[in-house]
Parts: structure tokens; sequence; C-alpha cells
């Protein structure tokens, strides 16, 4: 394809060269060249963007993955999708597969929801669409003024289950409330069993009261109100368990996003207790922070199967279990639709609105 007539640009917002694979996967599927950008950090830390051809009047892709210092990458598309505007480009579709801030979508006590803050910043800034990946809560689509695409992963992790794990031995299994929905998605389209693992692994004290040393109403000097507010028990969740038959089979534990591994593991001793086969963790998002290589090289898992939506070439190489999956042909079919106007619909085919 020639780029020139082409009508649009794609260009990646990372300074790093290895977080650039993706964009450069999604290029090449697109049969076009990767934009010509410079974007680097000053020595005072400052982010700097150089946009080195013409974007005037054309759709422009900012595609984004998130290394390890998330700030940084945030700054930088911020940065450039604001040189992209002040250049003329007519449209400025973010392609972030990983959406940062998407666990801070909630209100916690004086707290902030960061992650509407971020979709604010993003709009500002001059994007009018946005492409990404299984959010962590589907409701993030509704901090966003502008349209917003969240693609799935499942079909490329499920096909990596029905041709390396073998199905018909396996068990669904899920660790939080929150992959409910997604287990049971899993275990219906590959016609398996599910088994659900409940409770924490970890307690982390916290003082969660507000002001314990405040004295109690009726002893305010302010006089006497007679409200007595009723005591709330605290929650305690149970020791993890198990509710199921996983003897004897593959058990497949799934999520959105794979980061602190502590409960995974934990999870797939239980599992190897119970008489699991072999135990295999599907996530789309796999940001294995910290010493998560390491725990799981020493854990009971058996692989830990993420796509790359994040760069996490250093965690291979650490972990030999640590499995890809290329999920660059669903964002380069998603660019080639929304420059030409199709229809998104043939992306989620099959999909249900509880998925």
């Amino acid at each position: 394809m020639n780029i020139s007539r082409s009508g649009y640009r794609v260009f990646s917002a990372n300074s790093t060269t290895a977080c650039t694979e993706l964009a450069k996967k999604i290029t090449e599927r697109l049969g076009v060249e990767l934009g010509k950008s410079l974007v680097y950090q000053e020595p005072n830390r400052e982010t700097r963007v150089d946009v080195k051809e013409s974007v005037r009047g054309q759709d422009i892709f900012i595609i984004q993955t998130l290394p390890r210092d998330v700030n940084t990458a945030i700054m930088e598309l911020l940065v450039m999708a604001y040189a992209l505007k002040t250049s003329c480009a007519k449209n400025i579709i973010g392609v972030i597969p990983y959406f940062p801030y998407s666990k801070q979508c909630k209100m916690r006590k004086r707290g902030s929801i960061v992650c509407k803050l971020l979709a604010s910043m993003l709009t500002k800034a001059g994007l009018t669409h946005i492409i990404t990946m299984d959010l962590h809560q589907k409701e993030i689509q509704g901090f966003f003024s502008i349209p917003v695409d969240n693609l799935r992963a499942s079909p490329f992790l499920i096909q990596y289950i029905q041709e390396e794990v073998r199905p018909q031995y396996c068990a669904v299994d899920r660790v939080v409330p929150l992959s409910a929905q997604r287990a049971q998605s899993y275990a219906e389209r590959l016609r398996l069993g599910i088994a659900v693992i409940h409770g924490e692994a970890h307690h982390f004290d916290s003082e969660l009261v507000d002001g314990p040393q405040s004295p109690p109403v009726h002893c305010l000097t302010t006089g006497h109100t007679g409200l007595e507010l009723p005591l709330m028990m605290a929650k305690e969740k149970p020791p993890i368990t198990v509710v199921g038959d996983v003897g004897g089979r593959i058990a497949i534990i799934v999520d959105d996003l794979i980061d602190d591994v502590r409960d995974f593991v934990a999870a797939a001793e239980i599992l190897k207790e119970r008489g699991a086969y072999k135990i295999y963790i599907m996530a789309t998002h796999g940001l294995l922070s910290a010493d998560a290589p390491r725990l799981i090289e020493e854990s009971a898992i058996d692989e830990v199967v993420v796509t790359n939506t994040v760069p996490h070439d250093v965690q291979k190489l650490q972990c030999p279990k640590i499995k890809t999956v290329d999920i660059s042909m669903i964002l380069a079919e998603a660019i080639r639709r929304i420059h030409n106007g199709e229809s998104m619909a043939y992306l989620f085919r099959n999909i249900a609105v509880d998925d």
C-alpha cells in the first residue's frame, strides 16, 4: 500500500525500542510503514515529541503500549496526541491495548477515580477515538465523551487452549468475583465444567475506620443529637477453597490481567492438593510486576499465557513458563475498519453483552 495515498498514518508513542514491537507487527499486517516521529526524554526528564512528516487532514493512529514506567508512557501519549492535533490531523485515534489506571475506576474513601481523570486528559489532548482491549471494568467506557472500542482477546486465548491444552480434560476456575462472567464464558465456549475458587490467600491489615479517636456524637460540645449508627460487622473472607471437582483435570484460571501473582500461586497450590493434573493461567494483560517471574517459576503453575498488549520480554527471560499470544491481527483489522468507515460488529461476533 502506498502510504502517501492511504489517507492515514500509524505512529508509535513509545520512546523505548522494546515497546514498539507490537506497533511494527500491526503496520506489517496493514502493509504500511510506521510513521516517522521522535519520542524521547530530555535530561530534565521532560517528554519531547517531534513528528517528522505531514499529517494534515489525515486519520492518525497512535499505538501506545505501556512499559514499566507507566506515567512516562502516559505523558508520551498525551504530548504526541497534542502535537498531532496542533498539526491539523483530521482524526486522532489512540490504540491503547492495556488502558492504564483501570483498577482505579471506583472511589476509595478520599481517593479519586484516576481512570476518569486519565480519560478526560486523553480527550483534552486531542484523541477522537480509543481502541483498547479487555478493560478491567466495561463501565470505564462511560468515562469518555468519545467512542471507545473495547476489543476482546478471548478468541486468541481460547484458540491457544484448543490447540495446546487438550480442552477435553479441562476445568475452568476463577480467582476473584470479577472473573466470574469471564470464566463462565470460557467454559461455555469450550464445553467444559466450571469450578469456583473462593476466598483469599492474603490478608492485609489496614485501618478502615475514619477518625477512630474522634469522640462519640453525644460527647460533642454542640450538644446531644441522639444519633447512634448501627454497628456494621467487618468483612472477613475465608481461606481460599475450591468448589467443584478438579481431580485429574487440567485447571485453567482466567482473568483480565495478572500483576501481583501471589493469589494465583496460592490458588495453584490448592488446586494441586485437590488433584489437578496441570494448571494454566490465562490473562489478557501480563503486567507481571516486581518478583512475579520468580514466584511463577517456583510455583505449581505450569504455564502463564498472556497476550502482547504489554511488553514482557524481560519477564519471559526470567521465567520460561510465560507464553505469549499475538493479538496484533485484531488491532490491525480495527484500524483498517475505522479508517474505511466499516462496521466493527465483525470483531465482536458471538460476544454476548455480559462477556
